[in-house]
């Protein structure tokens, strides 16, 4: 039996661009057309399409207005926006992003953009939607704690892994090793005594199984910035910090319900504060020094080191090994813990042990 074919709304008021964009997408998709800002919200009224392509240049009422009245409503605020625009201009990119778009596509369409960025917009928010369906369906079936938070952890940490991973190959290796390098300095550290009464069996515990949700919020941020081969400008830079924020907030949603309130605020903290700085210099807020949670602290170590060793869309892996120790080192006391990158550092053996080096 043949899928039945998701739902379109192109919004435009310019009929040569909802003929081609109807020429492109029809045969992979229905398509629900209207010229104007006021025919878009009344056809919203009684119809829910999977996605709405909403141009921002419409007379009457702009595309802007438009999607402040979508996220208004309770019955349209979760559908995806693509935005549709001639105008290349930073400003109207972020404000963009700023509305809450999933993405956007430049005017005059090239039939290849359009139809990826639709595709994949869709398949996204529909895995979204599975997985929120996935956990409150466990939520509601495992009465024991024990049994549901290992049912809803190990589901929400493979499902965010897998759909970061299909945004880039490269951040689901990254979801991988980190929770390694974070195992091996947690337990390197207890080792050693430090930080005594916080390393325990359940907060290293705790730890690991909370930092592959590190950099879940990267869902949000648009495949054009998340993807982009080169330097950042400082716009996108800004939109790409915002993922710490996101995450928190995906965390709150997913996770926000189970008693384990302790697992529950690491895996928080981890995933909002592991791009703050030892001296205050980092982001999203500032914290400084023991400010910042301890899990924090471990996981910025384990993700700068495999930032640096792997290789990104937009750099090589860094080589050898000894040369990032040297480059991670300089940041000792402004962007690391003291204490946590001088253990660091003499881990170097049992780094190179684990990644196969001789």
């Amino acid at each position: 039996m043949e899928t039945e074919k998701n739902i379109i709304l192109v919004v435009d008021d310019d009929k040569t661009n909802l003929t081609l964009a109807q020429n492109i997408l029809l045969p992979h998709y229905r398509i629900a057309a209207s010229n104007s800002g006021r025919a878009a919200l009344k056809y919203l009224e009684n119809h829910r399409p999977d996605l709405i392509l909403l141009d921002i240049n419409m007379p009457e009422m702009d595309g802007f207005e438009v999607m402040g009245q979508i996220r208004q409503r309770e019955e349209t605020k979760t559908i995806p926006v693509i935005f549709l625009t001639a105008d290349n201009l930073a400003e109207t990119e972020i404000k963009c992003f700023q509305m809450g778009a999933m993405d956007y596509v430049t005017k005059p369409f090239v039939p290849d953009i359009l139809l990826s960025r639709v595709d994949k917009t869709i398949e996204l928010d529909q895995y979204r939607h599975n997985l929120e369906k996935m956990v409150r369906q466990q939520a509601e079936k495992i009465t024991e704690d024990a049994r549901r938070i290992s049912a809803i952890q190990d589901s929400v940490i493979i499902g965010m892994a897998n759909l970061i991973e299909s945004r880039d190959g490269s951040t689901g290796r990254h979801v991988k090793n980190t929770q390694n390098y974070v195992q091996l300095i947690a337990d390197e550290l207890r080792a050693r005594g430090l930080f005594a009464g916080v390393l325990t069996d359940d907060y290293i515990e705790n730890l690991c199984k909370a930092a592959p949700l590190h950099d879940v919020g990267k869902i949000k941020v648009p495949d054009a910035i998340l993807q982009k081969p080169g330097r950042l400008t400082p716009e996108e830079y800004d939109t790409m910090k915002l993922h710490t924020t996101y995450s928190g907030r995906i965390i709150q949603m997913i996770l926000g319900d189970l008693e384990d309130k302790t697992y529950v605020k690491m895996a928080e903290d981890i995933a909002m504060y592991h791009h703050e700085r030892w001296d205050g210099s980092g982001y999203p807020t500032g914290l400084a020094g023991e400010d910042i949670p301890l899990s924090a602290r471990i996981m910025a170590v384990a993700d700068v080191f495999d930032a640096l060793y792997e290789e990104r869309v937009y750099k090589p892996p860094v080589r050898p090994i000894e040369r990032i120790m040297q480059i991670m080192s300089e940041g000792r006391g402004s962007q690391f813990d003291p204490t946590i990158i001088d253990v660091f550092m003499e881990m170097l053996p049992k780094l190179k042990e684990h990644l196969g080096i001789a």
